[in-house]
């Protein structure tokens, strides 16, 4: 919602006795003076808790006026050379303009630009000087390093400033957003494509955010826990105010508050734009802001206001410049700096006398330099100074700037400025005058990057704050320093060994069995990170509550209604287990912050969170893009899974496409196992991978809750397992019989079983089942086989893996999974030639019913399968059609039924 500023202001009735409100205002302003700040504070306390307990309706209001929230007198002062930053500022400001506007002077002969963004730097760079010189520590022996989540748009302007400081070349820079021939820059913040630099994706708005306020509680999870000391470190979430709209951006200030997380700075940059116009043309974006955020429990720091404004505000003894500043439009500040001082003094301050009167002596010129907050390096430092020594809450600095800050015609505060990524030869000079760089009239054609000698003072200080604060940033470390040994498979015997006779389990057992046993592991198991959204008794997970606690920074202050059970729900300041309520966004971003944790903490951890797979890659797949981008490791769980086996739930619970959308990741390696070992064997390569050989992969394993024996491993076939495709159960070896191979996954590799018996009792035909816990795997390593086919033509032919397992197995081949065909439908390339390929799976809306009633609604039980198999074998010529129109009446197949894609 937008705030008006009537909104704002908490307008309210009429007053009726003037002189006893200035009575009351006289005493209040005295006790300020006389006694102090905290003593009005402590007094306007009382006063409302006597109005509350004597029923009165009380006024509120989450804003403060529109300047600046440290007075003049209590900023602290910037250490600084402020004249050498301001000069390392223009050179970067210079070089980011150049790398863009070059980037975008190629004109391929194919066509289209390379894009980039100029004015977001622009109106960034004095808060970025201030925290690159003075508040954000590398990695060191003696500090954990700051987390920066970057807003994306500026990247420009921090490669500008590793190009000074040597950490980036010349021909890079002349390679920004051309990667592929591997010397360029990422448009974005991206650590897969730089995994030395960023270590954060932000740039799919709104994640930043998200994912830095989970990461600023894991940073107080490790330290809770004694894993790795962590007190001294910051989160620093830089975001626009545009930004601010997306939901995942707000969504979890709440938590941010609730656990008081003093190690989380947001620095929200107001320059009142979107990428298209204003972000609030009729209201104020920084009220709103400030309502929300105070609202929610943080501490509000606002920067609206540069120095110039110090002393007009010093004058305003009866408040009209500050009514003038609150009652004027987000909309109307655009357009002030998209003019000049004169208009500003005409629009601005001459829509009041007294406001007028106030700037009579001063020219317009000077009006035009009245600077906002944000472009005031000595106000950016007090304001930053202000919230990292603030305790108990989160932080957030609602900075006013200018959009396109020193570009003048060319963009400064206009709507296109977003877009603006070429600039004439003219607007170039005018940049260069503007911030003074020393580059001749002769090579202005030609945009020569800037860099001055090594030993000038301003490089020598460019490097000496780096130092003292540790190194270069931003860094990304790419391997943990420590290291650990997975235990051995044969520990998890109560996964890979068969069920014993009448004992039935499921896959979501098997993983709990596995989990609980990993957590004995003295070295490893302390860095397990079970995570639920909520359902922990769902999928049977009641018993680590109190095993392991729930990670709680108050403890358990209150007597739990169960603490008379033996499985009790247990808070814990030290507590392993991180449950984030309903809330699955939540849910992956801590996932994201553990998996992360090798990287950003130098600490492996593992995580596992599980949740119900519908709501996993469709409800948060943009996190899991980003998490592949940031190259996560650890195990995400999609509980209840199959559109057909969750019976009960209907549509928006039945998932028949998770591994479609999991396949998309090319480093999340997915599996949909259908028996106990299957689980265990994934599960343990996983931790191989991704623990011992710090392979940058995640995984996505689907579970199921359905109750069946368990057959347990059969020594020899866990490679095939990994791989995706092993036979687990042979057919009758009869050269007489017709012969068929069965593939599955998951529950519905049980009906592929079922299939099995019902061909050789019904129909003399014997069959092979497949297991195939990947067909994911199986087709990106076909696929891999014919790409190095297609670019070694003479090379002896690589075989894919599906081939080899069916090639000495004769018949047509029916794959039937409970997701939808496209995912079977991947391997058909690589089935040997000359052998039919049927699909079944589960196209179309879930709905709620029995598992068999389902089954048959989508077409994948037993019986379809067996029609699909004599179809098949109709179609080679081995059996009469006839067999398939028996098949179908034995069956009771309805074959005039609405197809299933479309019921």
């Amino acid at each position: 919602m937008s705030l008006t500023p009537d909104d704002l202001t908490g307008a309210s009735a009429p007053d009726v006795d003037s002189q006893e409100t200035r009575e009351w205002m006289d005493a209040l302003s005295a006790v300020i003076q006389r006694e102090g700040p905290e003593r009005a504070h402590f007094l306007l306390e009382q006063l409302l808790e006597h109005a509350r307990q004597n029923s009165i309706d009380m006024p509120f209001s989450a804003n403060t006026g529109y300047v600046n929230s440290i007075e003049p007198d209590q900023e602290e002062r910037c250490p600084g050379n402020i004249e050498i930053e301001e000069r390392l500022r223009a050179y970067m400001r210079w070089n980011a303009m150049a790398m863009v506007v070059k980037a975008n002077r190629h004109h391929p002969v194919d066509g289209g630009d390379l894009g980039g963004h100029i004015g977001s730097f622009a109106s960034l760079a004095h808060m970025f000087g201030a925290g690159f010189n003075h508040f954000w520590h590398a990695e060191s022996e003696n500090h954990g390093g700051d987390c920066l989540y970057i807003q994306g748009h500026v990247a420009p302007g921090v490669y500008a400033r590793a190009y000074l400081e040597g950490r980036l070349t010349e021909e890079q820079l002349l390679n920004f957003r051309q990667e592929t021939g591997g010397k360029g820059l990422s448009s974005y913040p991206h650590p897969k494509l730089m995994p030395e630099f960023w270590q954060f994706p932000t740039v799919s708005m709104g994640l930043g955010p998200l994912m830095a306020i989970y990461q600023a509680r894991f940073l107080k999870y490790l330290h809770a826990r004694g894993i790795a000391n962590t007190e001294n470190r910051k989160v620093w979430v830089f975001c626009g105010d545009g930004e601010m709209d997306e939901v995942e951006s707000l969504g979890a200030i709440g938590l941010a508050a609730r656990e008081k997380l003093d190690n989380l700075v947001f620095v929200i940059n107001c320059n009142l734009q979107r990428l298209d116009g204003p972000v609030r043309g009729n209201g104020k974006i920084v009220q709103e802001l400030e309502s929300t955020f105070r609202g929610a429990g943080w501490n509000v720091l606002k920067l609206l206001w540069g120095s110039n404004w110090d002393p007009l505000l010093a004058r305003d003894t009866d408040g009209a410049l500050r009514k003038l500043m609150m009652d004027t439009l987000d909309g109307d500040y655009q357009s002030f700096k998209a003019n000049d001082g004169a208009y500003v003094r005409k629009h601005f301050f001459g829509r009041d006398p007294q406001t007028l009167a106030m700037v009579a002596k001063m020219s317009d010129d000077d009006i035009w330099s009245l600077r906002r907050g944000g472009h005031d390096p000595q106000k950016v430092y007090a304001a930053y100074h202000k919230a990292v020594n603030h305790k108990g809450q989160p932080s957030v600095l609602l900075i006013k700037t200018i959009k396109g800050f020193g570009m003048g015609k060319s963009g400064e505060g206009k709507n296109n400025v977003h877009q603006t990524k070429k600039l004439t030869d003219d607007d170039i000079k005018l940049f260069r005058d503007r911030f003074n760089i020393p580059i001749p009239d002769s090579q202005i054609a030609d945009i020569p990057f800037y860099k001055p000698a090594d030993d000038t003072p301003e490089m020598r200080y460019l490097h000496a704050r780096r130092k003292a604060l540790g190194g270069y940033l931003p860094h990304r470390r790419t391997q943990a320093d420590e290291h650990f040994t997975v235990p051995a498979l044969e520990i998890f015997k109560s996964v890979i060994e068969p069920t014993a006779e009448g004992r039935e389990i499921s896959t979501t057992q098997a993983y709990v069995r596995f989990l609980s046993q990993l957590l004995r592991d003295q070295a490893l198991g302390p860095r397990v990170v079970p995570i639920l959204v909520d359902e922990g008794r769902t999928f049977g997970m009641e018993g680590l509550f109190r095993q392991i606690g729930i990670y709680n920074p108050e403890g358990q202050k209150y007597t739990p209604v169960d603490k008379d059970q033996v499985m009790y729900y247990k808070e814990d300041t030290k507590g392993q287990m991180l449950q984030e309520g309903i809330n699955e966004a939540g849910g992956m971003a801590s996932w994201i912050a553990a998996a992360t944790s090798y990287s950003t903490s130098n600490r492996i951890m593992v995580p596992f969170y599980v949740y119900y797979s519908m709501f996993g890659f469709q409800r948060i797949g943009d996190l899991a893009w980003a998490a592949g981008d940031m190259q996560a490791r650890g195990f995400l769980l999609g509980g209840t899974s199959g559109r057909t086996t969750l019976n009960g739930e209907g549509l928006q619970h039945e998932d028949g496409h998770s591994h479609i959308l999991a396949g998309t990741i090319p480093n999340c390696i997915s599996y949909d196992p259908t028996f106990a070992h299957e689980v265990g064997v994934i599960l343990h390569h996983g931790l191989k991978r991704m623990v011992e050989k710090q392979d940058n992969v995640y995984y996505y394993i689907t579970l199921l809750n359905e109750n069946y024996p368990m057959p347990g491993l059969t020594a020899g076939t866990e490679a095939q397992i990994i791989k995706g495709m092993y036979l687990c159960k042979a057919g009758a070896r009869d050269a007489k019989q017709p012969t068929v191979q069965l593939l599955g996954s998951g529950s519905i590799l049980r009906e592929s079983i079922a299939a099995q018996e019902l061909l050789a009792k019904d129909w003399g035909i014997s069959a092979n089942v497949w297991s195939c816990p990947s067909f994911n795997e199986l087709a990106r390593e076909g696929q891999a086989c014919e790409r190095h086919n297609l670019l070694n033509p003479v090379a002896v032919p690589s075989l894919s893996f599906v081939a080899q397992q069916l090639e000495k197995h004769a018949g047509p081949v029916v794959a039937a999974t409970d997701y939808m065909k496209a995912y079977a439908e991947q391997i058909r390339a690589f089935i040997p030639k000359g052998r039919t390929y049927k699909v079944l799976g589960t196209d179309g809306f879930g709905r709620s019913d029995f598992r068999s009633k389902l089954r048959e609604h989508f077409e994948i039980n037993r019986h379809f399968i067996v029609v699909a198999a004599l179809k098949a074998l109709s179609e080679e010529g081995t059996l009469p059609v006839a067999k398939v129109l028996e098949a179908i009446a034995k069956y009771g197949i309805q074959t005039d039924k609405v197809n299933p894609l479309y019921a």
